[in-house]
């Protein structure tokens, strides 16, 4: 087993990897919280390369991504070999993070720096991560470029995106509270509500952003229900010439991401004045979904073949004014 100081390198190595612009949050976090926050983020990370992997059929995923979160909520289960799923992955640093997936776990296991508290806190959102990942790949086992499968309705939506996101914000929400600062009993629970819509809204973003790759793989994450209600179906969303019919449906989306993000920005007025590091790397987030959503209301997303994201290059600019953002606490909810 690595010392703490070697795996806490690789476990940073493996985060820079495997992530963009949350390694520019993580880097600015106060250090009382940072390593915990990455310990999440990378194991979390692990569970969702192991779904996303290109195997044959979904039950070899679901039993690998069962027996994982076994090890996570018992020690003395085994952790699975991920040496065959390690081969097939086209990106290198998900292989390499499948290879190297005993660093995390151990760590998270026996360092001093991670408190009882926080394996039992970690333990229970990536208990909720993973059973939306399993629903996921359940939900969708029958999809395929010649089938698409839909969401049913508006409250598996809602689910599934506080499952995979929203259930982080609380997350981040109990380290701050643990580790940072304290707040008046009164407004706690609008700041976890916040929290959770912080992170509902990042998923939202995610599952617009990437409609027309999900739905080449038989995945429509746009309700069955709510595209009755427009006279859609989600073959219709196969065909770019759609958009106009779209549209309509694909605005209240954003409109509700864009709220979500203003209960993110309500979630950091709420921080005291002096957790200026916090605010800073909740801010990137909330600037680069601002950033996103612009650009979807310019685009056609029905567009396959017009991946629509947020470039590296202003992805710099974007931080440089999350720093000027911060400094002069301006509020960003009018800004893109």
């Amino acid at each position: 087993m690595l010392s703490n100081s070697l795996s806490e390198k690789k476990i940073d190595s493996l985060l820079e990897g495997t992530s963009r612009s949350f390694f520019l949050s993580l880097k600015v976090l106060p250090k009382k919280i940072r390593r915990h926050i990455g310990l999440l983020y990378i194991l979390a990370r692990l569970a969702d390369t192991i779904a996303d992997s290109k195997v044959g059929e979904n039950k070899a995923l679901l039993q690998g991504l069962k027996e994982y979160n076994n090890r996570i909520q018992d020690s003395n289960k085994g952790l699975p070999d991920f040496t065959s799923l390690a081969e097939i992955q086209d990106n290198e640093a998900e292989a390499e993070l499948l290879s190297n997936a005993i660093i995390p776990v151990n760590y998270f296991e026996k360092s001093d720096k991670i408190t009882d508290s926080d394996r039992e806190k970690i333990r229970i959102c990536l208990d909720i991560i993973i059973s939306g990942q399993i629903l996921d790949l359940e939900r969708f086992n029958d999809a395929s470029g010649e089938q698409i499968v839909s969401l049913e309705n508006e409250a598996q939506l809602d689910d599934y995106t506080y499952r995979v996101a929203g259930c982080v914000g609380e997350f981040w929400t109990h380290m701050s509270l643990d580790h940072l600062f304290q707040i008046d009993e009164g407004k706690r629970d609008v700041l976890f509500e916040n929290a959770v819509k912080f992170g509902k809204s990042l998923q939202l973003i995610n599952i617009l952003r990437d409609l027309p790759e999900d739905l080449l793989m038989g995945r429509c994450y746009i309700p069955q229900d709510t595209l009755k209600e427009y006279q859609l179906t989600a073959e219709d969303l196969l065909n770019s010439k759609n958009i106009d019919k779209f549209k309509p449906l694909f605005d209240l989306y954003l409109e509700r991401a864009e709220t979500y993000l203003d209960n993110a920005i309500e979630w950091i007025e709420m921080l005291p004045k002096n957790q200026y590091r916090l605010r800073l790397s909740c801010m990137l987030p909330i600037l680069i979904g601002q950033r996103t959503l612009v650009l979807l209301k310019e685009g056609n997303i029905l567009d396959a073949n017009s991946r629509i994201k947020v470039l590296r290059p202003e992805i710099k600019k974007i931080m440089r004014k999350s720093i000027w953002l911060c400094i002069s606490r301006k509020n960003p909810k009018k800004m893109s």
